[in-house]
């Protein structure tokens, strides 16, 4: 049911100016092709106020914002939710999902790599990164050995970054159109290259036409949004305004005043959203949807996160599209503490991101000692079936890492980490080659750098949208290429390793334990092969002398040998016990400062 931006605009008109005459206009879509009408909604009570306190006082605001205006109130939340959970964990959490072995869980292989369209590749000139840009680029994502993309929004809106979306059924034409996003499917997936998009339903824009006709008192639409009259005085998760006035009532908009909550407990917007999903999937191509907010979708008064309804809602939304396409994948953005983020994996989204984890890797690669990291890697060990959770280390909500780390050698260290623990890796775009940006969300979602010889940085021909990073003639794809030993080629090499290796994708994780706090190790294993990894988190050496690894028990079997994948050369084998593990484990003689090991553990002398 492709709603044509034709008819999108038709409506827009139609409903503006009926707004103008004060009216409540029958909703009359033309469509060419296939016509299909919108749903219409049944005419139920608008949002009680749960609070008997007098309600703020709240002034008009106005339809639209600015991008800076946006980008300051998403920074305010990114911020306060950066600083940890803002509710306890979930006092009964459901039982850990047991895995269907029959079900293929492609994701489990792949390596994802997000894109920020505009800011990508440029194909025409205008400034503006788009669809045939980053095709243009595939080649070289497939020689990094990502097999997986997952795009910020590309759905029409009338902000920069999209999150604010007009039309569901339309990719934002500063990027292409429908066509180039069908192209981009059938060019990446000849690179073994899956695609997946944003998919934001938690809100819209008010310049959607679902909110215009709302706000404008259309019964067909009113009940699409969560309205309250007068508005209750409760705040919102983070301490933020949430309740705004339109033309006749409160809406409630969890984000920004101009991004609207839409009403997910209504059936109607269910059945929209569950045929925009169809769509993207059976006539875009897509692969599956990184779902924005997925912890706000359904509100009980003043519990506005990981509310049972939410979680309802979800489990239903992952039959719909599982029987559309099983092999259809959604990651859900669940940030909040990892017991809470447990609860969305398996049967409501294939995955949760895992933002504690992400947290505690970038620490822990700026940090000269393991600290707490061995606690949150058996936290999130137990509360996920194994490997079913997302890791990263900064995305585009964030700094990103390279100002966190500023060092090379501790950036390579939180790639290793990122790329050989376990859970579905997630790259941000130019952290392999260690861009730079701080907040605002503007400047840590710049231009790529692909060459350092000119200003505009390989990016484009024209004038960029957005000034790339001063520090571009020293920091770009073209520098690094050729280099052995930079970021670029150390995410290579790690991203390959992975791909090789069965147990650093999809094997258990054991911890081993050293007995001194520079050091970080653990085990991947599956029947077929184990794997070590140690890191010397401390810019000094570790002599023999000072360290030694224990493992009770674990997954080995008689005598083994030690080869060598990556860092260290010329490790020794552990003599292993009847238990499977090994005590006193030396591998080296010297454990190098801010260096990884990884060794593969073979069965035999």
């Amino acid at each position: 049911m492709n709603l044509h931006k034709s008819a999108w605009l038709i409506l827009v008109f139609t409903l503006l100016v009926a707004a103008c005459q004060n009216t409540s206009p029958a909703v009359t879509v033309a469509v060419t092709d296939t016509a299909v009408a919108q749903p219409t909604a049944t005419i139920q009570a608008t949002t009680q106020a749960t609070a008997t306190a007098v309600p703020p006082t709240i002034t008009p605001e106005p339809p639209t914002a600015t991008p800076d205006a946006i980008a300051t109130a998403l920074a305010q939340d990114a911020a306060t939710r950066a600083a940890g959970p803002t509710r306890p964990p979930t006092a009964t959490p459901k039982p850990i999902p047991t895995l269907d072995p029959t079900v293929d869980r492609w994701w489990n292989d792949a390596v994802f790599y997000e894109v920020f369209v505009r800011s990508f590749q440029d194909s025409d000139g205008d400034g503006i990164g788009d669809i045939n840009g980053l095709i243009e680029r595939l080649d070289y994502l497939q020689e990094l050995g990502v097999t997986a993309l997952w795009l910020m929004p590309i759905m029409e809106s009338p902000s920069y970054h999209g999150y604010d979306v007009v039309d569901y059924y339309t990719v934002e034409q500063d990027y292409g159109t429908n066509e180039d996003f069908q192209r981009l499917i059938e060019e990446a997936h000849k690179r073994g290259i899956r695609v997946t998009v944003d998919l934001v339903v938690n809100h819209t824009s008010t310049e959607n036409p679902w909110f215009i006709a709302a706000n404008s008192g259309d019964p067909a639409y009113r009940d699409w949004y969560v309205w309250a009259d007068p508005a209750p005085d409760y705040l919102g998760p983070w301490g933020q305004r949430v309740w705004y006035q339109g033309q006749d009532g409160a809406y409630y908009a969890v984000f920004w005043s101009g991004m609207p909550d839409l009403n997910l407990s209504n059936p109607e917007v269910t059945a929209q959203i569950n045929d925009i999903t169809r769509y993207w999937l059976e006539d875009m191509g897509a692969d599956g949807f990184r779902m924005d907010a997925v912890r706000h979708f359904i509100e009980n008064g003043a519990a506005q996160e990981n509310t049972p309804d939410t979680h309802a809602w979800l489990q239903a939304y992952h039959t719909f599209y599982k029987s559309v396409d099983p092999e259809a994948f959604t990651i859900g953005e669940t940030w909040t503490d990892t017991q809470n983020a447990a609860q969305y994996a398996v049967d409501e989204n294939d995955i949760p991101f895992e933002f504690n984890l992400a947290e505690e890797y970038v620490r822990a690669a700026g940090s000269p000692i393991s600290g707490n990291l061995y606690d949150v890697a058996e936290l999130v060990d137990a509360s996920y079936p194994p490997n079913q959770f997302g890791i990263f280390l900064t995305n585009h909500d964030q700094n990103r890492v390279m100002s966190v780390l500023r060092d090379p050698a501790k950036a390579k260290l939180a790639a290793a980490l990122l790329l050989t623990s376990p859970g579905v890796p997630f790259l941000y775009y130019g952290e392999e080659i260690g861009m730079t940006g701080t907040k605002p969300d503007e400047d840590i979602r710049l231009p790529m750098q692909w060459t350092s010889d000119d200003p505009n940085v390989g990016f484009t021909t024209g004038v960029p949208w957005r000034a790339p990073a001063a520090d571009y003639p020293d920091v770009s794809v073209a520098l690094q290429e050729d280099d052995p030993d930079s970021l670029l080629n150390t995410y290579r090499t790690l991203i390959r390793l992975r791909n090789e290796h069965e147990a650093l994708r999809e094997g258990e994780w054991t911890a081993v334990t050293p007995n001194s706090n520079r050091l970080y190790a653990f085990l991947r294993h599956t029947e077929n092969e184990t794997i070590l990894v140690l890191f010397n988190l401390n810019p000094n050496p570790v002599l023999a002398a000072d360290y030694s690894l224990e493992l009770a028990e674990g997954p080995l079997s008689g005598a083994v040998t030690a080869v060598s994948l990556f860092g260290l050369e010329g490790a020794t084998a552990p003599e292993v016990n009847a238990a499977g593990g090994f005590a006193g484990y030396t591998p080296f003689a010297e454990i190098q400062g801010q260096s990884v090991a990884i060794i593969h553990l073979v069965p035999g002398n």
